[in-house]
């Protein structure tokens, strides 16, 4: 019985069957909107950004400042560029595609793709004075 665990430790950790984010993740959701579709609401947009929370962090990933930009396309379609705390994060691989269901789920959102960047690093500067506030700093 204790050979089994043994051969354990030896074999693939969790980090084998995650996906590497080390350069970079881009997560897709949503499908495109009809022709003539108009452009979706920014502030639709962001209040959807506000419902995914940092699993690790008791706050919001926009007021973080984890969002780096936000592009809406006239046809609907929404490209955003975020990064996370830190590069070993353990959410990594999941949380851009929650991030691209709930813009997703936005009316008049078409495709959505969300591109993890690690250049520039995030830094506590980039939060809101509510999430420095939730957070004591």
């Amino acid at each position: 019985m204790g050979d089994s665990f043994d051969t354990l430790a030896d074999g693939p950790g969790l980090a084998d069957f995650l996906p590497d984010v080390s350069q970079g993740f881009t997560a897709h959701a949503g499908a495109p909107l009809e022709q003539n579709a108009s452009q979706s609401d920014e502030l639709a947009v962001i209040d959807a950004l506000q419902t995914v929370k940092d699993p690790e962090i008791p706050v919001n990933i926009y007021d973080l400042g984890l969002i780096y930009d936000i592009i809406r396309h006239p046809t609907g379609d929404v490209d955003i560029t975020m990064s996370l705390t830190a590069p070993g994060c353990p959410v990594a691989g999941e949380l851009p595609g929650q991030v691209a269901e709930a813009v997703a789920a936005v009316e008049s959102v078409g495709k959505v793709a969300v591109s993890l960047v690690w250049d520039p690093p995030w830094t506590t500067e980039r939060m809101s004075e509510d999430a420095r506030l939730a957070l004591d700093f």
